[in-house]
Parts: C-alpha cells; sequence; structure tokens
C-alpha cells in the first residue's frame, strides 16, 4: 500500500509558486514600464480600467501584482476610486487565464514531455544571458513556465497515490462553506489564487474532492487574494483604506451570489458549454463565469459602492496652503503678495516631492515652508495647487488696477508650470531608472547624467527659496537656463555620435532623445517659474 508523500507534494507546490513568482517578475521586466503605463493612462473610464485590469493581469499571470499597482496608484491620486474598482474587477476575470492554462495543458498531455525541455532551454538562456539586461528574462519565462508544470506534475502523482488509499466516506463533511473558508485560507497563507486553483484542479483530477467542492473552494480563492490588499492598505492614506475595501466588498458579493446560483451555473457548464465529461476544464469555466458574473452586477454600482467607502472612510481634508489660507482676496496688493509667497511654498515641496521620489541626497531646509517632518505626497501637491488657482478665481472677481492685473497672471502661470513640471518627472522616473539597469553602458551614463541634471536643477529651487537678492538671484537663473539648454545641446550630440558609431540602435535613441525632451522642458518650466516669481518681488515686501 502506497503512502501518500507529502513532502513530494510540498516540493510540488513550493515548485509551482517559484515558477509563478519568477515568471511574474520577469515579465514585468521585461516590459519595463510598460505595464504601470498601461495601468496608469488606460483607466479613464470604468469600462477602459475593467479592459486594462482583465489584460494586464492576463498577461502578468497576477491580479495581486495588478492590484497592488492599482493601490500606489490611487495612493498618489493618479486614479480615482471607482476607475481603481474597476480594474480590480478586471483583474479578477483575468486571472481565470491560470486555471485555463493549467487545465488544459496541466492535465492533458505528459507534463515531462514539455517541462524539462523547457526547464533546460529556459535555464541555460538564463546562464548564457545573464550580462545582457532585459533579454536574461526571455531564458526565466522560459525555465518559469517549466517550473510550473514540474510542480503541478509533482503535486498531481502525489496526490493520486493519496486518492487511491483514501476512503472518501470516511472525511467529516464540512459544507460549501468549510471548502469556501479552506480556499481562502489557502490563498492567504500562500499569496497566489493561483496557487490555491492549481491544488484544487489537481485534488479534482484525483478524486479527494467533488466538482462542487472544488468550486466552492475556487470562490474562496478569489475572497483569499483581498488579503495582500488588505495588508498593503494598513497605515495608508483612506484612498488606499477606501480602495482595499472595494475590493473586498467586491469579491465577497461575488461569492455570496455565486453560491447560492452553484446549481444554475453547474447547469452552464454541462449544457452550454458541453463540460459535463471533463471537471478539471469545467471549474475554469466556472471560474471565469462567476467572475464575469460578479463583474456585470457590481460594476454599475461602483459609483455608489464609492460613495458609501468614502463615507465610511473619509478624507481629512486639510488646508495645505499657508499665505493664503487667512488672506482676503478683496485687498489685491496683499493677496498677490500672498500668492506670490504660496507658488514658492508650492515650488518647494514639489521639488522636496521630486528628490525623494529619484532619492537624491538633498538637504532642503524647510523652516520657511512648513513642518521639517512633512514631505507632502502629489495627491496632496495636486490639492496645493488646486486651493491656489482657487485663491486666484476669486482675486480675479476683484476690482484692481492694471499694474496688479500685469502682476497676477505671471504668478498664476508658475503654479500651473509647477505643477505640471513635477508630473512629467513622477511619469519619467520609471523610464529614467529603467535605464540605469540597461546592460548599454553608454544608456546607463545617461541614466547619471539625468540624475546630475535633476541634482543641479533642485539644488537651484533650493537657493531660490532662500532670501536672496531680486537681481543677484534673476542672473544665476539666467546662467542657469543657459547651462539646461547646453545640456540639451550636449546630449543630444552624444546621442548623434553614439547612434552612429553603433554604440546604441535606433529605437534606443529615440526613448533616449524622447526623455531627454520632456526632461529638458520640465527644467525650463520650473527656471521659467522661478524668474517669474523673483521678478517685481521687492515690490511685494
Amino acid at each position: 500500500m502506497h503512502l501518500f508523500d507529502g513532502w513530494k507534494f510540498l516540493a510540488g507546490l513550493g515548485i509551482f509558486l517559484f515558477g509563478m513568482l519568477t515568471m511574474e517578475e520577469s515579465i514585468k521586466l521585461l516590459a519595463g514600464r510598460s505595464f504601470k503605463a498601461m495601468i496608469r493612462r488606460y483607466t479613464g473610464t470604468r469600462t477602459k480600467g475593467l479592459i486594462t485590469g482583465i489584460v494586464s493581469t492576463a498577461i502578468l499571470q497576477s491580479s495581486s501584482a495588478v492590484s497592488l499597482m492599482v493601490l500606489a496608484f490611487v495612493g498618489a491620486g493618479l486614479m480615482t476610486l471607482v476607475n481603481a474598482i474597476a480594474v480590480i474587477m478586471g483583474a479578477m476575470v483575468g486571472t481565470t487565464l491560470t486555471a485555463w492554462i493549467v487545465a488544459v495543458f496541466g492535465f492533458k498531455f505528459k507534463i515531462d514531455a514539455f517541462a524539462l525541455p523547457l526547464i533546460g532551454i529556459g535555464g541555460i538562456g538564463w546562464v548564457i544571458l545573464s550580462g545582457t539586461g532585459r533579454y536574461v528574462n526571455i531564458g526565466k519565462i522560459c525555465a518559469a513556465f517549466g517550473f510550473l508544470f514540474l510542480g503541478l506534475d509533482f503535486m498531481k502523482t502525489s496526490v493520486e497515490v493519496l486518492a487511491s488509499c483514501l476512503d472518501l466516506s470516511s472525511l467529516p463533511d464540512l459544507g460549501l462553506w468549510g471548502f469556501v473558508l479552506a480556499g481562502i485560507a489557502l490563498t492567504a497563507i500562500m499569496q497566489s489564487s493561483s496557487a490555491t486553483v492549481a491544488v484544487v484542479l489537481t485534488s479534482l483530477f484525483s478524486g479527494i474532492i467533488d466538482f462542487g467542492q472544488a468550486a466552492a473552494m475556487v470562490i474562496g480563492a478569489n475572497v483569499g487574494t483581498t488579503v495582500t490588499l488588505l495588508l498593503g492598505s494598513i497605515g495608508g492614506i483612506p484612498a488606499k483604506k477606501q480602495t482595499a475595501a472595494g475590493s473586498l466588498v467586491f469579491k465577497t458579493g461575488t461569492a455570496l451570489v455565486a453560491l447560492p446560483a452553484l446549481p444554475l451555473m453547474f447547469w452552464v457548464i454541462r449544457n452550454v458549454f458541453g463540460l459535463a465529461d471533463n471537471a478539471v476544464m469545467g471549474i475554469a469555466a466556472f471560474h471565469t463565469l462567476f467572475n464575469v458574473v460578479g463583474v456585470i452586477i457590481f460594476l454599475p454600482a461602483i459609483s455608489l459602492l464609492a460613495r458609501y467607502l468614502e463615507r465610511i472612510f473619509p478624507e481629512k481634508r486639510v488646508m495645505l496652503s499657508r499665505y493664503i489660507l487667512n488672506t482676503t482676496p478683496e485687498v489685491p496688493e496683499a493677496a498677490i503678495s500672498a500668492l506670490r509667497k504660496e507658488v514658492l511654498n508650492q515650488l518647494f515641496f514639489s521639488i522636496r516631492y521630486i528628490a525623494d521620489r529619484y532619492r537624491l541626497r538633498l538637504k532642503l531646509n524647510p523652516e520657511p515652508y512648513g513642518q521639517p517632518e512633512k514631505a507632502l505626497t502629489y495627491a496632496e501637491l495636486s490639492q496645493l495647487h488646486a486651493e491656489i488657482f482657487a485663491f486666484y478665481a476669486r482675486v480675479q472677481t476683484q476690482e484692481m488696477d492694471e499694474q496688479e492685473a500685469v502682476q497676477l497672471e505671471p504668478v498664476i502661470r508658475s503654479s500651473r508650470s509647477i505643477m505640471n513640471a513635477t508630473r512629467n518627472f513622477y511619469e519619467l522616473l520609471d523610464e529614467i531608472q529603467d535605464m540605469g539597469r540597461e546592460d548599454n553602458l553608454f544608456i546607463v551614463s545617461a541614466y547619471r547624467d539625468f540624475n546630475d541634471r535633476l541634482e543641479q536643477l533642485s539644488t537651484v529651487v533650493e537657493k531660490m527659496t532662500q532670501q536672496t537678492e531680486d537681481e543677484e538671484m534673476a542672473d544665476f537663473l539666467g546662467r542657469f537656463f543657459e547651462s539646461v539648454e547646453d545640456a540639451d545641446k550636449r546630449f543630444i550630440q552624444s546621442c548623434s555620435n553614439s547612434v552612429a558609431r553603433g554604440i546604441i540602435l535606433d529605437h534606443e535613441v529615440t526613448r533616449l532623445l524622447m526623455t531627454n525632451r520632456l526632461f529638458t522642458q520640465s527644467s525650463r518650466m520650473l527656471i521659467l517659474s522661478m524668474q517669474a516669481l523673483t521678478r517685481r518681488h521687492g515690490h511685494d515686501d
């Protein structure tokens, strides 16, 4: 009589999880910033968010990774709560692709026939391409697929032995809710619903559990994925808590809808999909079906859910402005002076935010501009800009002479330019950091060049926010503007020389030039803003 080999099962589970994690990380590195860019840019509506969630998760093979990205974007104020929940809904549909892959390839073919070649070819490529930057990830992905199916084979064979000597009638009847809880627990422990589904399919194929019990565990696996988001939101801002709670409501609500509807769904799978004789494929179909049903039910109610969550986890709206807060717009001369100081305040905190994001070694003195320990988030910088513009709009409604009107416009343009430049530097971060991970020495030197130029710009902003004579500062800013233009020309010339000598490829030079263009434009905007704020500054004190 054969006994269940627990170590073989655990080894299989470990190999499967290793394969999933390696594949996820390799795909993200191979694609660079494109996945983050897609999630950030193509989520303008709930429908776009849903589609983006489906596509990105189907490719990344990790709903947790996509959901955590969403959490970060919500925390940064770059994505609304409604669209974030839509992306998470899409991610739950996209992650069902894993069940289809396992069901189609894991139980219909001899796994050794393709798992071992994938591991062999991928492992050799992993080593040979180890010095080629991103291309090594191609070998990693091949090996990861091989490990994924090898781990599945280990689990399958060990469970088959258990099934051959197990008396199912002796097992306690846990009921469907017991299996739902088991699915939740497994996913919470392994931090992967894909791994839980693989275990469920293996147990179903071997006869350890029946179709209904497998379906209940898959439902539990869906709910279990919320643990990662809930952990990620602990101690976070209210927006993060709202997103995590929204995910919990959606997934729990979908489970509560799916459980009573199991008989109907089973009928659809047997009679509509024609999978009555293929339980493993039936579970893959069920996994997709009940997630799609959940989306259909909850997608129209996202706005209502978002408003409810915003009441439960309210944003503590604290006014971030310091100079315009208690200044009346009815006295234009005082209002313009306060507005200029407030935009200087915005400039300081914006460059401090950029320096923190790029991990620049700066010693900014925050004493004149707020609490030393308080660095503003992107969302708070957006709020500060909104407060400045709202104050400007109120000042505009007042009667003022021509000279005051002339002074007002450059100040508000400076505020808009500072916010625009901050957003550009935020979006350039991933692209510039990717350059630092390249194997091409020229691209790595470009990465260092961008960071050096940004550090110089940050130092100039620090000097600007200190007490300096207008004329001296104007000359200093003029010279620095010329140095920015010179750096731009040098960079373009070095790219031209390098592509002519074959040091970089055509598509690489386009990437470098576009990054440099946006970087230089943003630097210009900040310098021109500082020049506008310096002009006529002495008349306000």
